[in-house]
């Protein structure tokens, strides 16, 4: 495959030469309906069509799920390719040729080395496969039968073994022509004191770590036996960071997309388990904290996790970390202990599916878990006191200020104590960016659309001719929702641009990709207008003084707030110049109103 960037001319070409409706019809039934096609929606289950196909302006939208967008969001949905891939893939299917790009001797370089270290990779894999069917591979077999692990499974995760000699693998690569240096690079050899190189692995069942395209990247490898230490893994490498990679996630994310859930488990055995019951949208970290990548890679399949974590001390600080890191990535996450202490390869084996589906399906959300188990179980006054302050760190590094003040008010509620006394109390520990952004405007930024102002927008993007009056009117500055004021500014921005042309759905979702105002966008682009042309100013004008008028009562609010926060604490000066500003207000609201009358 070609590399590089795509030109954005043929990028274009491409999505204008792709017929939706015939490549959507490749993964769901469509009938027509109207101007339009209908469907299942192939994003979540439904049992009322809900998925349309627009093949006037080449778009999807499902008023189920909220999915939407072009072929090329429609692929990198549904067959989990990335852009690029997507482009590629529509190319071909179209016949627009894409140029390739020029590239230096580095870059050249760079990608021969990595498809280099990806067959060397595929090679020791095949030789860790032999090993485990050979006569030196017995005792793995015994283990893995064990331990419940059948022939299928084993083929399917390309299980092997590494004997227990310094120089199996190191031969085998020598013999086969693959440069040890780069073996060594991959971590799969280890220079020798007195030259020469032996095997990292050694009396061990591997377990091959594939990427999402299925290529062997690393290896973990577990001890037959006993010795130290139990679990080993490939160091990082040009292929592999283990905190950008899940095990099993290229085999559980169909799974996981059909099921809008993931199963985060801490072991290979755990997962591999899993998947012999039949539980098939799990994966694992390996051996590592979860981090911000994890959860960036399971967010393209799923917003929804169940994370199981060992009862003992380090299962809660595990807890916490992932907790955190969850709230930052925008998951809706539970927690899961397993009863009597237990693994869920352990339990799986022991109790069956049955009830690993019960525990999971009763799991509670993580937050609570949390909340619970750090704080709620604490009686005396020395322990809740510990334990907030134990928490309080916790509750500074939530990154999103809304989640951080509901996760407050739950803490405040439990434990008995003055919400406010709390906030000011995490306030200290935020970093100053997040503490420069005061809660209510992150919760204006935040909260769902404004259908007020939304209103008015739409309107804007119907009747671009409405654009130069919005505008005149300052209307925007009274917007309390930012992304929406920023929305209508680009709005007014492009109108000047486009001479009261309305911008093309393309240009709108390129240049605004951030939800939910992309998914509105896009369902206003496959619905019919709701606006009669004859009341066009009519609506304008109202939306216009609606949206002013409660403009004008959150500011009186506001003040009134601050002039009994003034008198309370004995601001003469301060009272008199609020009083001052509340008067200046009502003029200009008055004001407001006489225009409004002369509409």
């Amino acid at each position: 495959m070609l590399k590089g960037p795509i030109p954005a001319d043929k990028i274009s070409e491409i999505r204008d030469r792709t017929d939706l409706v015939a490549l959507v019809s490749e993964y769901v039934t469509l009938k027509k309906a109207g101007r339009n096609y209908l469907g299942l929606c192939p994003f979540h289950q439904e049992k009322t069509p809900s998925f349309t196909v627009s093949p006037e302006k080449q778009m999807f939208y499902c008023f189920g799920c909220g999915e939407g967008g072009n072929g090329f969001d429609f692929l990198m949905k549904a067959s989990h390719m990335t852009f690029p891939e997507a482009v590629r893939h529509l190319a071909a299917k179209t016949g627009v040729v894409i140029p390739e790009p020029v590239r230096s001797a580095t870059e050249k370089a760079r990608d021969g080395l990595r498809e280099q270290a990806v067959r060397i990779n595929g090679m020791a894999a095949t030789h860790f496969a032999r090993s485990l069917q050979a006569s030196a591979g017995r005792v793995a077999r015994a283990y893995l039968e064990n331990r419940g692990v059948g022939a299928e499974t084993v083929k399917e995760f390309r299980l092997g073994y590494a004997p227990d000699a310094w120089r199996s693998l190191r031969d085998y690569l020598a013999r086969s022509g693959a440069p040890l240096d780069l073996a060594e690079k991959l971590g799969l050899i280890i220079p020798g004191k007195e030259g020469g190189f032996y095997d990292r692995f050694r009396a061990r069942l591997i377990f091959p770590i594939e990427d999402a395209a299925g290529r062997v990247v690393a290896f973990g490898g577990r001890i037959i036996g006993e010795g130290e230490p139990k679990y080993l893994n490939s160091p990082e490498s040009l292929l592999f960071s283990k905190g950008r990679q899940l095990y099993g996630l290229n085999r559980a994310r169909e799974e996981i997309r059909r099921q809008d859930c993931v199963i985060l488990v801490e072991g290979y055995f755990d997962l591999i388990a899993l998947h012999e019951a039949g539980i098939r949208n799990g994966v694992a970290t390996l051996g590592t904290a979860l981090t911000r990548d994890h959860v960036d890679l399971l967010r393209r399949y799923t917003r929804n996790v169940v994370a199981v974590f060992d009862p003992d001390e380090a299962g809660r600080k595990a807890l916490a970390r992932s907790l955190e890191v969850f709230l930052a990535g925008g998951m809706q996450a539970r927690a899961v202990i397993l009863p009597d202490g237990r693994d869920p390869d352990e339990f799986v084996r022991a109790s069956g599916p049955e009830a690993f589906h019960e525990v999971i399906a009763h799991a509670p959300s993580a937050v609570d878990y949390y909340i619970d188990r750090m704080i709620g179980s604490q009686r005396s006054f020395e322990e809740k006191q510990a334990a907030i302050q134990a928490a309080v760190p916790f509750m500074a590094r939530i990154a999103d200020p809304v989640s951080r003040e509901l996760f407050i008010r739950r803490v405040a509620e439990r434990v008995g104590i003055d919400e406010g006394l709390l906030k000011k109390e995490v306030s200290r520990g935020v970093p100053a960016s997040g503490a420069a952004v005061p809660v209510s405007a992150a919760r204006k930024k935040s909260a769902p659309l404004d259908p007020l102002e939304w209103s008015l927008l739409q309107l804007m993007l119907e009747h671009p001719e409405t654009v130069p009056e919005v505008s005149r009117s300052g209307i925007l500055d009274c917007f309390l929702h930012e992304d929406l004021k920023r929305f209508g500014a680009y709005l007014v921005e492009r109108g000047r641009e486009g001479h009261g042309q309305t911008p093309s759905i393309q240009d709108l979702l390129t240049a605004w990709p951030e939800d939910p105002i992309r998914e509105r966008v896009q369902r206003l682009y496959v619905t019919a207008s709701p606006y009669d042309p004859g009341m066009v100013d009519k609506i304008r004008i109202d939306a216009v003084h609606r949206i002013r008028r409660r403009w004008f009562r959150e500011r009186h609010r506001l003040l009134a707030e601050t002039l009994r926060a003034a008198q309370d604490r004995g601001d003469q000066a301060g009272s008199e110049q609020l009083l001052r500003q509340k008067e200046g207000l009502l003029k200009e609201e008055q004001g407001v109103d006489i225009k409004r009358s002369e509409e």
